[in-house]
């Protein structure tokens, strides 16, 4: 089952398909890349003896648990089921502040994100996806190779999806080109309203510092590599009760931490679906957000999963 989304993903827009990539990142590009990757990463596994020696608090644990859910379901809500598959449509207001979300994850402006995220749809598990675990072979080797890539090796790389071929839709949104544009914004403020808070909260400049260490840094790179297990783990290991053309697969350990996105394989068989975890007793909090937004009035058309539409998904099992 595919969206019109999807087709245009696949490069069938009128004219042919466009060429996968746009050129390759600038010098400054590639700094920035390296940057805001490594640094949390540094300062996640530094945390470690921290965590025992010094600096975490309940201010701490409060602030960094808020932005993570506010950040991370900017990035599942927003960047993902809205601005990549359609699942719903947003009210103006939504849509931009569900931009500023996933700006402030730090996982990248939304246009690039979705481009490179639709390009992973249109070729899934082969030759264009950007970050499948498949594709250097099925021995033990290949396999340690392949889930490097897919959970953060491919981020290095130098080529740049083409926007035109697999955003036009958002190039053409004046308040995503502007949020867009404001990423440099989110990424202060994300990392900087932590540390203001936590200093406020204690009265201290030391609770800035330890907000902005554990509250920015540290949840920036936990929030990282969450979503980048989607990329990794489900698509090696775990439940496939729907038909896909890939090896997208359930892995429920994931299920609240990446606020229901491990539900993979449903997604991956039923892309514009709002829901991911579709059975009894699967945990979706993105899920249930966004039925809070629809009832609240500011999401409409949203794509529930009904029992005719998930018979298809499973009719040729």
């Amino acid at each position: 089952m595919t969206s019109t989304l999807d087709a245009k993903a696949g490069g069938e827009s009128s004219g042919g398909p466009k060429p996968l990539y746009e050129g390759s990142r600038g010098s400054a590009n590639r700094i920035a890349v390296y940057i805001f990757i490594l640094v949390p990463f540094a300062a996640l596994i530094a945390a470690v003896p921290l965590l025992w020696g010094w600096g975490l608090g309940w201010v701490d644990v409060a602030l960094a648990v808020f932005f993570f859910y506010f950040t991370g379901l900017g990035i599942t809500v927003g960047y993902h089921r809205l601005f990549t598959h359609g699942s719903f449509k947003a009210k103006r207001p939504l849509k931009i502040v569900l931009a500023v979300m996933g700006c402030m994850a730090i996982q990248g402006p939304p246009i690039i994100w979705v481009a490179d995220h639709r390009r992973h749809h249109a070729f899934s598990d082969r030759e264009g996806d950007p970050h499948s675990p498949w594709l250097h072979g099925t021995t033990p080797l290949g396999i340690a190779k392949g889930f490097w890539h897919a959970h953060m090796g491919w981020i290095f790389e130098h080529e740049v999806t083409n926007k035109q071929r697999f955003a036009p839709d958002l190039l053409a949104d004046r308040d995503i080109v502007r949020v867009h544009k404001l990423f440099w914004l989110c990424t202060t403020a994300t990392l900087l309203l932590p540390a203001a808070l936590g200093a406020l909260l204690t009265w201290s400049w030391w609770g800035g510092v330890t907000a902005f260490f554990w509250a920015g840094l540290v949840r920036v790179a936990v929030l990282h590599h969450v979503t980048w297990s989607t990329n990794s783990i489900c698509h090696l290991i775990g439940e496939r009760p729907f038909t896909s053309r890939d090896k997208a697969a359930n892995f429920w350990p994931l299920a609240i931490l990446s606020f229901g996105e491990s539900w993979h394989n449903l997604h991956h068989a039923d892309p514009t679906c709002a829901r991911h975890g579709v059975k009894r007793g699967q945990i979706d909090t993105s899920a249930r957000l966004i039925w809070v937004f629809e009832k609240l009035g500011w999401a409409t058309d949203v794509r529930w999963p009904t029992p005719q539409r998930l018979a298809k998904l499973t009719a040729t099992r």
